[in-house]
């Protein structure tokens, strides 16, 4: 239970194997903790300037200050930030004056590209948006993966000016206001949730083998099969699509068309007094620039209470790489080695897979996305998870509220016909 949010605490570690935090500005996961009673468990990032670094494969470089999502949002930081050149500044802020946009969707590269110049795309836009999603980041749907930052262009006619407002609202990364967590670890909200259902029998790690509509469902499992009068797919879009062939062939064949991305994360400790100066809260490392991890976070400087006292925490993040835990701990100490010259002794190790890490939302994706939902066309089947409306927990807890709110209004329906046919 719980997805890919995999808390592990052992020794002293709170070690986070999927994500480790949420965005403050939207705010439906801070809501669901602060209803389960985890209000002053709440915690923010350690603040730090700058909070985070890009490297290009020759030096690494920090993040301009106030950026909000991949936009500068504070022209001083931008005008003063070594990570572009004078052409390349200048080309940004030439979003000031440009016209909007065709409405349509476009490939989130050629967008970026189109409104701020290709250096913020390759040094910036890029290296940010491929830690979130993974793969090639450039061949995604704007509107689908990034439709806050397209609303930009159309309400302000220019990126960098909407920016510049929400800054004003949410707060940046580096004063420890943009991102929050539990002091536990993310999974305590995953426990939390879990207690909340004392009563209510849970089967997991149970495969479900097939669905099968008569008067009510049934839900054929490795354990047998079960009745029920409603049933939430949460799976992987493929999963899903699989289950629904023999119901939807329309909406499995769309289902199965949303591509997904590996990923993993390699956590290492070492003795903090071996390792070398770290700035921030981690690195992200470009594309092309012959890494193989997308980026580091320097946990015990991002979060208070992550480790032992005495020891620090590197977590490397991988996407797009299948390989195994042996392969997976090597790499990231040989990333490491390029960037320190000298790895000292890890103390502890744990890796965390996801072969099906991430839904990709390439272009078209609205329009799967359309077609796949159209399974709920079948009485009581309901469709929910990170592929359909956004990958962030924020994204995926408000929609599972509003499919569970579509569930109980379903079941209550359900109930008032057959009363009156009793």
């Amino acid at each position: 239970m719980g997805g890919k949010v995999a808390t592990l605490r052992e020794d002293g570690f709170v070690v986070e194997g999927g994500p480790d935090a949420v965005v403050r500005y939207k705010p439906w996961a801070l809501e669901l903790m602060r209803g389960l009673g985890l209000e002053a468990e709440i915690v923010g990032t350690l603040p730090a300037r700058p909070s985070a670094l890009i490297h290009d494969g020759r030096r690494a470089l920090p993040i301009p200050a106030g950026l909000q999502m991949v936009v500068p949002a504070d022209l001083w930081a931008l005008a003063r930030s070594p990570l572009l050149s004078p052409l390349g500044k200048a080309r940004a802020a030439l979003d000031l004056f440009l016209p909007k946009g065709p409405p349509g969707d476009e490939a989130f590269g050629a967008f970026i590209r189109r409104r701020l110049g290709p250096q913020v795309w390759a040094r910036l836009a890029a290296p940010l948006s491929g830690g979130i999603y993974g793969g090639d980041p450039g061949e995604l749907s704007t509107l689908a993966a990034f439709p806050q930052l397209k609303a930009l262009e159309e309400a302000h006619g220019s990126l960098i000016r909407g920016a510049m407002r929400q800054r004003r609202e949410r707060g940046t990364r580096e004063g420890g206001q943009l991102f929050a967590s539990l002091r536990e670890g993310l999974g305590a909200m995953v426990e939390a949730l879990g207690a909340r259902l004392e009563g209510v029998e849970l089967r997991l790690g149970v495969e479900v083998r097939g669905l099968e509509r008569r008067r009510e469902w049934w839900v054929h499992t490795s354990e047998g099969a079960l009745c029920a009068d409603a049933v939430v797919l949460a799976t992987p879009a493929g999963v899903s699509g699989r289950l629904l062939e023999p119901l939807h062939p329309e909406a499995a064949r769309a289902l199965q068309q949303i591509p997904y991305g590996a990923s993993a994360t390699v956590t290492l400790a070492f003795e903090r007094a071996h390792l070398p100066p770290r700035v921030g809260h981690g690195l992200l490392l470009a594309a092309g620039s012959g890494f193989a991890a997308r980026g580091f976070t320097w946990t015990d400087q991002k979060w208070s209470g992550r480790a032992p006292e005495g020891l620090g925490l590197v977590r490397a993040y991988f996407s797009g790489l299948l390989a195994g835990e042996e392969e997976l701990v090597a790499l990231a100490r040989r990333d490491l080695e390029r960037l320190w010259g000298r790895v000292p002794p890890v103390v502890r190790a744990w890796v965390f897979r996801w072969p099906q890490g991430l839904p990709r939302y390439t272009l078209g994706h609205r329009e799967r996305v359309a077609q796949a939902l159209r399974a709920e066309e079948l009485p009581g089947l309901f469709l929910a998870g990170a592929a359909y409306q956004g990958v962030g927990l924020p994204e995926v807890i408000q929609m599972g509220q509003a499919v569970a709110d579509r569930v109980v209004q379903f079941l209550r329906a359900e109930s008032t016909a057959s009363s009156r046919l009793g």
